[in-house]
């Protein structure tokens, strides 16, 4: 969908507060903040970057909410956006070679897109009528980690640090999104020690009793605890529209107030580093 079309959708949703997080992209922030202005929605500038946890080799999603310093960060987006992109032309060629079918109906379906992902790879089997949906055995099957068909091909993204630190660098709030989709009970509590700022409490992952266990580890933890629709447009796993989870508004306000409050806490460091006696 356009930006224009969600932050309308959005709008007619109730919606009062929207993040913009493409994937290692942010070139939708300033035209999302200037048709937000106009439809009085707040929209929050930010990204959905992909680092690599180096203790499993598997990819995960860090949420850089709100950076001061944007550009900081663009050149990470693009060594992540060509790493996708020699992945996804091996799982191009792969498929290919599977089903018989030419590479360019698959690029066709990811046109306008800035790669092509797994849904584009499952919109062109449907076309050439190899699956009737997106989300089918044959997704599983070719796309699950636990598949020993599986044709995934992981790029070579930045370390988790890598990642933060740069978020840091450019002054963002970095939050772990989804937590239960990496099915692994320890990636919360390394990415709590390497020092993300939240968590992605409310998602369409999280039943309500999932989610609650969620907010106390968060809050246990003095993270901040965020929600996010994971809005895909045709290509959600489920029926979905912007506005279906939210943050809570204790929470909202306390995110919204996280920066000023991280100034405050360096300013005061560094004044009594700057009072203490020098040897």
């Amino acid at each position: 969908m356009g930006i224009e079309d969600i932050i309308t959708l959005a709008k007619n949703k109730g919606v009062d507060v929207l993040a913009i997080t493409d994937h290692d992209c942010q070139a939708a922030n300033e035209r999302a903040r200037i048709l937000g202005e106009r439809f009085s929605v707040r929209v929050i500038p930010g990204a959905e970057i992909s680092a690599l946890d180096e203790e499993t080799g598997r990819v995960v999603h860090l949420l850089c909410y709100n950076p001061s310093c944007p550009d900081r960060l663009e050149e990470l987006c693009k060594q992540n956006l060509a790493a996708a992109k020699r992945s996804a032309q091996l799982v191009v060629m792969k498929v290919a070679k599977l089903f018989s079918i030419p590479p360019e109906i698959i690029r066709r379906c990811g046109q306008g897109a800035t790669n092509l992902y797994k849904q584009h790879i499952m919109h062109a089997l449907m076309e050439c009528g190899v699956t009737d949906s997106i989300y089918s055995d044959l997704h599983d099957r070719l796309f699950s980690e636990q598949s020993s068909e599986n044709i995934l091909v992981t790029p070579s993204y930045a370390p988790v640090k890598t990642v933060l630190d740069n978020i840091r660098a450019a002054d963002g709030i970095s939050v772990l999104a989804h937590p239960l989709l990496y099915r692994d009970d320890t990636l919360l509590d390394r990415m709590i020690a390497t020092g993300v700022d939240g968590v992605e409490v409310w998602h369409p992952s999280a039943d309500a009793a999932q989610s609650e266990r969620l907010l106390q580890k968060t809050r246990g933890a003095g993270l901040l605890a965020v929600g996010g629709s994971d809005f895909h447009g045709m290509y959600n796993k489920t029926p979905l529209q912007p506005g279906d989870y939210t943050t809570p508004e204790v929470y909202l306000n306390e995110f919204l107030n996280f920066k000023n409050k991280r100034r405050r806490q360096q300013k005061k460091e560094a004044e009594l580093g700057a009072d203490s006696p020098r040897r």
